[in-house]
């Protein structure tokens, strides 16, 4: 098996379990905030398997960034894309957002704006990093 798929799996097996515990804690929230919150065991049953798929999907993803033979522009693109579609169906099958062509516009843009922000933190953070751990050397 190719070491990246098996670092996809590894992670995403590491990981993925963080999905339906960040869901249980939402919908406690809910429950608490809101009057009459009520979930029936169906979509109980889509929330925990579809967080879960999206938690092991995302830090499968991140295996993308360690692929020496792409470029930056190319890994960053699968990262994107493979969040965007994680992301997407989950929050489509849950009906946390609507299926309706500008919710999901919006959905979309706000998705873009806060990846690239994370992904701009990271870049800086490392660098600053590498920055201060290459003048320690010297």
């Amino acid at each position: 098996m190719n070491k990246y798929l098996k670092g996809f799996f590894h992670r995403g097996l590491i990981f993925g379990g963080f999905g339906p515990i960040i869901m249980a804690i939402v919908y406690l929230v809910l429950s608490l905030t809101l009057k009459d919150f009520s979930v029936s065991g169906a979509e109980m049953f889509s929330a925990i398997i579809s967080t879960y798929l999206l938690a092991f999907i995302h830090a499968g993803a991140s295996v993308f960034n360690q692929i020496e033979s792409w470029g930056l522009a190319k890994s960053l693109f699968f990262h994107f894309f493979t969040l965007y579609l994680a992301y997407s169906a989950c929050y489509l099958i849950n009906t946390w957002i609507p299926f309706d062509l500008n919710v999901f516009l919006i959905f979309t843009a706000i998705f873009i704006a806060v990846y690239f922000v994370v992904w701009l933190t990271v870049m800086i953070s490392v660098k600053a990093l590498c920055k201060k751990m290459n003048g320690s050397l010297k």
